[in-house]
């Protein structure tokens, strides 16, 4: 048995954001199946209110709103005596599209909610966890967070910024009982696409699209991801859940977890090649895509 299952199953209890569907609605399911006191949240009331149905303690969180952020921490750390275990924060978005498409205002919204707004909620449930000396903090990060693609800049900056303020973290919790863990997942079966979709719409749309030097490879991903195959490598959800429990229940969780092909590839080539033949075999694989 691991150190939370030692005489604590009954009390272990876990923050989880972006739980309207994918990977977080499948997180709260089999954690709640392991005895664990599941706190899902979602941006949309709609949402919250169907995982209230469902006899979860949700509550509604949006990373771009600092009040809910606030709010339901506050709430979570009452309900538990101020003794969370977990936090895992999932939630995140992309908008896709060259960087010189892509207004300052959407990427400053999409560092609120993927980058920003994870900070400000890690940081209102640490000193509880400090003061257990326990807890664990779980990022769901991506494998566009150590290698970079086209076509998916704004996204990929995000990530970047969240492996650097992760990797930050866990040196300057050394020694206090939190363990922070990054899960870096390849391409998984969730709406994850369709809401890119609806970005690109939001952000660009039909004018960025006619202006734009781009315009025939946008075109050709449209087609491709509105088609929905599901893809060679991708996984669903649970294959990230997997590596989520054992960051949350293990004696010794690590520091990254990889998941997907493409993510264990993607971490060699960074890790072997120089950076013009990196630069060639990304290239390589977002033209795979189109």
């Amino acid at each position: 048995m691991n150190d939370l299952q030692e005489g604590d199953a009954l009390h272990r209890s876990i923050l989880i954001t972006g739980c309207s569907s994918g990977i977080g609605a499948e997180a709260a399911h089999i954690l709640r199946g392991r005895n664990w006191r599941v706190f899902p949240t979602a941006r949309k009331q709609e949402d919250v209110d169907r995982l209230a149905a469902q006899g979860f303690e949700a509550y509604r969180l949006d990373y771009e709103d600092p009040a809910t952020i606030r709010e339901t921490a506050a709430t979570v750390l009452d309900l538990t005596d101020g003794r969370l275990s977990a936090v895992f924060n999932n939630g995140a978005y992309a908008v896709p599209g060259a960087l010189e498409d892509i207004p300052p205002e959407a990427l400053r919204a999409l560092f609120d909610a993927n980058f920003i707004g994870w900070h400000d909620l890690t940081r209102q449930l640490i000193p509880a966890m400090r003061s257990n000396r326990s807890g664990r903090i779980v990022q769901c990060s991506s494998v566009l967070g150590f290698v970079a693609l086209k076509f998916r800049g704004a996204y990929t900056a995000s990530k970047f910024a969240l492996e650097a303020y992760t990797d930050t973290l866990r040196q300057e919790l050394k020694g206090s009982g939190l363990h922070v863990s990054l899960i870096e997942p390849g391409p998984i079966d969730t709406r994850f696409t369709q809401n890119t979709l609806a970005n690109f719409d939001k952000w660009i749309g039909e004018e960025g699209l006619r202006s734009s030097v781009f315009r025939e490879t946008y075109e050709k991903r449209r087609i491709r991801m509105e088609s929905g195959e599901p893809g060679p490598f991708k996984l669903p959800p649970g294959a990230v859940v997997k590596r989520l429990v054992h960051a949350l229940e293990a004696k010794r969780p690590k520091a990254r977890y990889h998941v997907t092909i493409p993510t264990t590839v993607m971490a060699a080539a960074k890790r072997i090649l120089p950076t013009v033949l990196l630069d060639k075999f990304c290239i390589r694989a977002a033209d795979a895509e189109e």
